[in-house]
């Protein structure tokens, strides 16, 4: 019975592109990416410094990531792109957006303040683990390497 179940599941399933959607998600992430870089390199020809030209540039790129995910261009893209679209920085305020927007309904502090940070949480404890975790293998080991 159960092996007549996963044969129909399996004759009826849609075939999945795997080619088709590596190569969209490959080309939209590298357009994000290549987008940040010439922003980044636009800073530069300003005379800016360079770290602060690349803190700019991670900024403008927040900034825009949050606009698209408002404007519901960013979903459009990721129905595209699919993991294309999680670009760390872009990826990161698109899930930080679309959490506020879910929860605008429920007020400012207990509804956007206090969900826009459940799916992003996550992520900055990650962070913060894996920073404070490398920092002080480099503090331990630094006379070897």
């Amino acid at each position: 019975m159960n092996n007549r179940i996963a044969k129909v599941i399996e004759e009826t399933a849609p075939k999945r592109k795997v080619g088709k959607n590596a190569f969209q998600a490959f080309l939209i992430g590298g357009l994000f990416c290549f987008f940040a870089q010439l922003i980044i390199e636009i800073l530069l020809m300003l005379n800016l410094e360079k770290e602060l030209a690349g803190n700019v540039g991670i900024a403008i790129m927040v900034f825009l990531g949050a606009l698209l995910t408002g404007l519901g261009v960013y979903d459009r893209i990721g129905q595209y792109a699919g993991a294309g679209t999680i670009v760390p920085i872009t990826g990161f305020a698109n899930s930080m957006a679309s959490s506020a927007l879910e929860s605008k309904s429920e007020g400012l502090v207990l509804g956007i303040l206090a969900n826009m940070f459940k799916l992003a949480g996550s992520v900055i404890a990650a962070g913060v683990v894996s920073a404070f975790i490398v920092s002080s293998l480099i503090y331990l080991f630094r006379g070897i390497f």
